[in-house]
């Protein structure tokens, strides 16, 4: 069976990417830059709002609102891999699969991603929760306001979070493909 994507213009997507091989690539100040500058590039030239963001060592959450004619976030996240891959800080990793090495493809992303279609305030809530919680749920901190390279903090500035939050689930199943 061939998958389909959801295509709903104006939607609400919660995503995952995963780096290939899970390598831990996002573990270092130029490495995150260099992600946040493919996403802006890609926003000025394919606008869309980035609602909520963490980015971990071996993958990324986010969820993504676009604009109310337009459901093309997959041409969104090829712009933004590949923008990564040609502005890449240093060496790039060679693949581990022979398969890429034999094509001479680059192995900063696995091919796929993860998408979900936002579907009520509950469900947005939700995964925006699972999204700041998951760097507590790797064991990286023991708080959400510890890691940097999430929007929790933003969150908490907008009064929708207080910093010592603590996330109310403990049973995250159908959210999120880690």
């Amino acid at each position: 069976m061939k998958y389909r994507r959801a295509i709903v213009p104006g939607g609400t997507f919660f995503f995952t990417l995963v780096t290939a091989d899970r390598r831990p690539l996002f573990t270092d100040p130029e490495s995150i830059d260099c992600l946040r500058g493919a996403f802006r590039a890609v926003k000025a030239k394919r606008p869309f709002r980035i609602d909520a963001i963490v980015i971990m060592p071996d993958h990324l959450h986010c969820i993504w609102t676009l604009p109310g004619d337009d459901a093309d976030y997959s041409l969104r996240w090829r712009l933004v891999k590949t923008w990564v891959t040609k502005h890449w800080p240093g060496p790039l990793p060679s693949p581990a699969d022979p398969a890429r090495r034999a094509r001479g493809e680059q192995a900063l992303w696995q091919h796929r991603y993860w998408e979900h279609v936002i579907r009520d305030d509950d469900d947005f809530s939700r995964h925006v929760d699972y999204i700041h919680y998951n760097p507590v749920k790797h064991g990286y901190v023991d708080n959400a306001a510890d890691w940097p390279y999430s929007s929790f903090l933003r969150f908490v500035e907008r009064g929708l979070y207080p910093r010592d939050w603590a996330c109310k689930y403990t049973d995250f199943e159908g959210i999120g493909h880690d």
